[in-house]
């Protein structure tokens, strides 16, 4: 078969972009660089290995665990069905804690990532900051992943095995996480419920849990001047900056929003900066 004919044969089952996404893949091109290819005949094994991707996709697999990766702040982070799929919505995160330690700090930086997952926050920001990182996750399966991700770009990222931050024994500058945030009870979307790790989405106390467990005990693991940042569900913003003014009375606290317009990260900045 041809690519053009492969192209057919998956917009009959699926949307034409998840197609190009699939096929582009698979022949190591672009999604621009497929047009240009329409008549190239496809190697049978390819072939049969798309027509296979495209009857998953068909059956709601997210398309990122069929690929096996995501593109996340410029790095390729692989991926599989024992870590949360990376959003834009952290990129977001990554960036503004990137642009507020560059503006608060003029050494290098000790940070850790709870939650780790996929590695995707450890790893853009060590590649982004002159940083000591540590990672933080409690699935054995997520730092796995984590580490082969940390190995494929060599980078010199200390990965921990623990909950939250009971396994930490030093201070750090930045405490960045993006926690599993859902209530139990809330409804999201079939292919989300359906398809990423249970212990990367729920959360108990109406999925604010693990924020008031790292905020209540984060002063045993900060320096004197410090930074954390959180990815939060849109309506979790005002009560968990409420709870933070417990700890952080005299602190900046502020919630600032995603590109959607929803209120998306939590920032406690110290108040000596």
């Amino acid at each position: 078969m041809t690519v053009e004919e492969l192209i057919i044969y998956g917009k009959k089952h699926i949307h034409s972009d998840l197609v190009n996404m699939l096929l582009a893949e698979l022949l190591g091109y672009n999604s621009i660089e497929l047009l240009t290819h329409l008549n190239d005949i496809v190697d049978n094994n390819i072939v049969e290995k798309f027509k296979e991707q495209v009857m998953l996709v068909k059956n709601k697999k997210p398309i990122q665990y069929v690929i096996g990766n995501v593109n996340f702040y410029g790095n390729i982070i692989d991926i599989n069905d024992k870590v949360l799929i990376p959003r834009f919505e952290t990129e977001g995160l990554v960036e503004k804690v990137v642009n507020y330690i560059k503006k608060y700090f003029n050494k290098k930086v000790d940070i850790v990532d709870i939650g780790t997952g996929s590695g995707c926050i450890a790893i853009s920001l060590k590649k982004e900051l002159d940083c000591n990182m540590d990672a933080v996750d409690i699935s054995l399966d997520a730092l796995d992943i984590a580490k082969h991700n940390i190995e494929k770009y060599n980078l010199d990222i200390n990965l921990i095995r623990g909950n939250l931050l009971e396994p930490l024994n030093k201070k750090y500058d930045c405490i960045i996480s993006n926690p599993p945030y859902i209530a139990y009870d809330e409804e999201i979307m079939d292919i989300v419920k359906d398809n990423e790790p249970n212990i990367a989405l729920y959360a108990k106390d109406d999925g604010l849990y693990n924020y008031k467990e790292i905020i209540k005990n984060s002063k045993n693991y900060l320096k004197d001047k410090y930074i954390l940042a959180f990815e939060i569900g849109k309506t979790q913003g005002e009560v968990l900056k409420k709870f933070a003014s417990i700890y952080f009375k005299d602190d900046i606290i502020t919630i600032e929003k995603d590109l959607s317009g929803n209120d998306r990260y939590l920032f406690i900045i110290c108040k000596d900066m």
